[in-house]
């Protein structure tokens, strides 16, 4: 997509948050937003409504979009974690988490249900662990396990050296790892 063409929607919307270049800059992002929230959420409904979210913050708040500081994507894919991150600490994540019933889940695709849980549960495991890290490393592994951004592109869109980048990336990886490893030994 032409550059030029985003950076003249943006302006409209800045000026008018109901000219019709706002249908157009969601049709743009929303498959590609949906997606990165799908793949952190695993709920094809709760993605739904988590992106539908996003896009109403995106447009309420498009006059405080500097094209300065990031591109428009990453401004979103930063409102996009900042989203999920207030999803899962939200009061409804904890108390739904533990209160979800068996048969919510459709096992007539012929899927192993025990596998299924499995992965399920290393999921929301590993889920919960990315929540407990810091703001900018949360930023940095949502980015490159969920947005798919090279390391390179995570840099030059956080405005960080690439060494900051790798350090962090890397040890929130390790760190991740070594509870994971500490869960499955009975430790931690």
């Amino acid at each position: 997509m032409n550059y030029g063409l985003r950076r003249r929607w943006i302006r409209k919307l800045k000026r008018n948050i109901r000219d019709p270049a706002a249908n157009r800059l969601v049709a743009k992002y929303y498959k590609e937003m949906y997606a990165f929230i799908y793949k952190q959420t695993l709920d094809p409904e709760l993605s739904l409504d988590l992106t539908q979210e996003i896009f109403i913050s995106v447009l309420g708040s498009i006059k405080s979009f500097d094209s300065g500081k990031a591109s428009f994507r990453t401004w979103l894919y930063k409102l996009a974690s900042n989203r999920l991150v207030d999803y899962y600490r939200s009061k409804y994540y904890q108390y739904a988490k533990y209160s979800e019933p068996i048969d919510n889940y459709d096992w007539s695709d012929g899927h192993d249900m025990a596998v299924s849980l499995e992965y399920r549960e290393d999921f929301e495991r590993i889920a919960s662990l990315v929540n407990r890290l810091d703001a900018g490393s949360q930023q940095i592994i949502r980015l490159k396990l969920f947005g798919e951004y090279t390391l390179q592109e995570i840099a030059a869109s956080e405005s960080l050296p690439l060494s900051t980048v790798k350090t962090r990336y890397y040890a929130a990886l390790k760190w991740i790892r070594k509870k994971l490893e500490e869960d499955r030994h009975g430790h931690g």
